[in-house]
């Protein structure tokens, strides 16, 4: 496959191009797999995604691979000891999200409430197929990703707005927003049936 049939977003580094052919836009439903990524989305703002997903095993290990309840229990002294750690983002916001939505995802299923099921039933539970174009075709929010932002809000979340929202939805295959003359959006289309 040539770089001309991609989506342009992911340019020719090959990290950036192993993840659009093998993750982006495929659809995702463990419960687990979801936190991790919507916490990663929340790393990302003010960033390009291609830093964050360089330093996602390094986030895996700090992290106790997203384990909720492990990070749930991090206090004062471990987000000091993680702001110390160059191979992670080292904002102090974005490292009390993580564990804030941690407790947070295990508030939810104290609960009763499936991650898993709520986030996808924001697109009725099924992926939402797009047929765009042009990469300047391509939206950073829409109403699904206005609601789940509000609702993972009010929730407890943080770094959740809507447009890391819909940027997450992509990444997890609630949106296929592959260009429809890249060969990756049959195959997340195909995935979705």
């Amino acid at each position: 496959m040539t770089d001309t049939k991609r989506c342009g977003w992911c340019g020719k580094d090959p990290i950036y191009i192993d993840y659009h052919d093998n993750q982006w836009g495929r659809p995702v439903y463990d419960s687990f797999e979801l936190f991790e990524k919507l916490c990663l989305d929340g790393q990302q703002a003010g960033l390009s995604w291609i830093t964050v997903l360089k330093k996602q095993k390094n986030y895996q290990l700090l992290f106790d691979n997203f384990n909720p309840e492990r990070i749930a229990t991090y206090d004062d002294d471990k987000i000091d000891i993680l702001m110390q750690d160059a191979r992670i983002i080292r904002n102090r916001l974005k490292i009390q999200s993580i564990i804030k939505n941690a407790r947070s995802y295990l508030a939810l299923k104290e609960q009763g409430i499936n991650f898993s099921d709520l986030l996808w039933g924001f697109v009725n539970y099924a992926p939402v197929q797009n047929f765009i174009k042009t990469d300047d075709g391509v939206p950073t929010t829409s109403d699904a990703s206005d609601a789940m932002s509000k609702y993972l809000k009010k929730s407890g979340f943080s770094f959740v707005g809507s447009t890391i929202c819909y940027a997450f939805m992509q990444a997890v295959g609630m949106y296929n927003d592959h260009l429809i003359d890249c060969p990756q959006h049959r195959q997340c289309l195909d995935l979705s049936k």
